[in-house]
């Protein structure tokens, strides 16, 4: 469907929502296609196309709302959402925190012009996908010591989403996604070691080739042969790039608004206070072109722009959408996200760590021994207080130098230490939506041999 197409569509729900009975509604429409390819041995393993419509109607009756979605957009479909949603919102319980944005805290931009995220190109044909998928997967059997290729895959996906508002707001924009990975495996049997390499982007023309891709995934899954289990012990701990923004993540959702309201977050007496080294700023930019999770406005219609979430190490604020903000006493950071089926909650989408002056081996000789982390599985980890446990793999330094690959350890720590005690490398790459480099941690207790 056209922009103008989703507009006029979602304008429609909002009618229904009207003449159904509701005070106050918004209406999201979501039109989208996407397509996946991988091989496997030379051939085509899979194929999965999907397009569709997917709609959202979030309707407001007094301090009561309901959410409802549907795929079908007859306008007898319409309307028999907007009653079901009205009937819903007189069943639910009060909330004197929902509600839409007044008008003058309504963003002015209303489109993604600028951003660049949709490629102006004509979409990918399966062939080039297949194609594409299969020089990779023969890239990474070129590596000496790859056994075999467990999965080689190639897709794209295209939508376009518009949002209306009973308070006057309408806007929509598109984005483009294009993804090319492959994961290779080295050794036999119970010998086997994996590893994998993977890029998305926006837009086709800024992709990695598959020969690169392929060959990255076939070295580093080769650097893995013979892996065992590290040495117990008290260690530092180097967080490889290719991981380290879920690091930061834990940081991101301990700080936002859902957690804190519930009280359910291990940061939620930390506003103010320092939770990063002096020296280190945490910067959110919605608007950085060619990068996924830029927005031009946020799901409730309000602008977005930078914040420095973290400044100088130190916690200025928490991540709101109006009905979270409210509960807290505070305005909205601009944060809501939503899908079709629920009404907004905050999110964060692109963030900066800011980077160190050191390389990755400059920060491995530094330490002389540790463990360097490429790969987590499992998870424990206490929300409330922040202690951490989860199951690692990566390699054992030695001298400032990789000893060999390890793997079945497990490192342990409490997140409030842990991100107090890091140290960035240089080595982030900057074209993703969270953009962390390599971290190390002082003094994280590994279990392994």
């Amino acid at each position: 469907m056209t922009d103008t197409s989703l507009a006029t569509l979602a304008e429609a729900m909002l009618d229904a929502a009207r003449k159904a009975g509701a005070e106050a509604a918004d209406a999201l429409v979501v039109d989208g296609t996407s397509l996946s390819i991988g091989v496997m041995n030379g051939a085509l393993e899979q194929a999965d196309r999907a397009e569709g419509i997917e709609i959202g109607l979030r309707v407001m009756v007094g301090p009561r709302q309901a959410s409802v979605s549907a795929s079908d957009t007859r306008a007898e479909t319409l309307a028999e959402m907007a009653e079901r949603a009205v009937t819903m919102a007189r069943l639910a319980p009060e909330d004197p925190t929902i509600g839409l944005a007044d008008p003058e805290q309504l963003s002015e931009v209303r489109d993604g012009a600028g951003l660049d995220m949709l490629d102006p190109t004509d979409d990918p044909d399966p062939a080039a996908l297949e194609d594409a998928a299969l020089r990779a997967e023969a890239a990474a059997l070129a590596i000496e010591g790859v056994s075999q290729v467990q999965s080689a895959n190639a897709g794209y996906s295209r939508r376009r989403i518009h949002l209306a508002a009973s308070n006057g707001f309408s806007g929509g924009y598109g984005r483009s996604d294009f993804g090319l990975s492959c994961v290779a495996i080295t050794g036999e049997g119970l010998g086997m070691e994996r590893d994998y390499f993977g890029d998305g982007r926006n837009h086709a023309a800024d992709l990695m080739t598959p020969e690169e891709i392929g060959r990255i995934a076939g070295e580093r899954a080769v650097a893995r042969a013979g892996a065992r289990k590290p040495k117990t012990g008290a260690y530092p701990v180097i967080y490889d790039e290719r991981i380290s923004s879920g690091l930061i993540g834990h940081l991101l959702a301990a700080t936002n608004g859902s957690a804190i309201v519930r009280g359910a977050s291990w940061a939620r007496d930390l506003l103010g206070e320092q939770v990063l080294p002096a020296g280190l700023d945490l910067v959110e930019e919605p608007h950085r072109p060619r990068t996924s999770g830029s927005r031009p406005f946020d799901a409730e219609g309000l602008p977005t722009k930078r914040r420095a979430i973290v400044e100088n190490g130190m916690l200025t604020g928490w991540t709101l959408d109006l009905a979270t903000g409210r509960k807290l006493g505070l305005p909205s950071t601009g944060n809501a996200s939503r899908g079709t089926g629920g009404p907004p909650s905050p999110s964060v989408g692109n963030v900066t760590l800011t980077q160190g002056d050191q390389g990755l081996q400059d920060m491995m000789a530094e330490i002389g021994t540790g463990l360097l982390i490429t790969s987590l599985i499992g998870s424990s980890i206490n929300a409330t207080t922040g202690d951490y446990s989860r199951g690692a793999s990566g390699f054992w330094i030695e001298g400032g130098e990789i000893a060999y690959p390890v793997n079945e350890c497990t490192v342990a720590g409490n997140l409030r230490d842990m991100l107090l005690s890091i140290r960035p490398a240089n080595d982030a790459r900057t074209h993703l939506s969270r953009v962390v480099p390599s971290l190390l941690v002082e003094g994280m207790t590994l279990a392994g041999a």
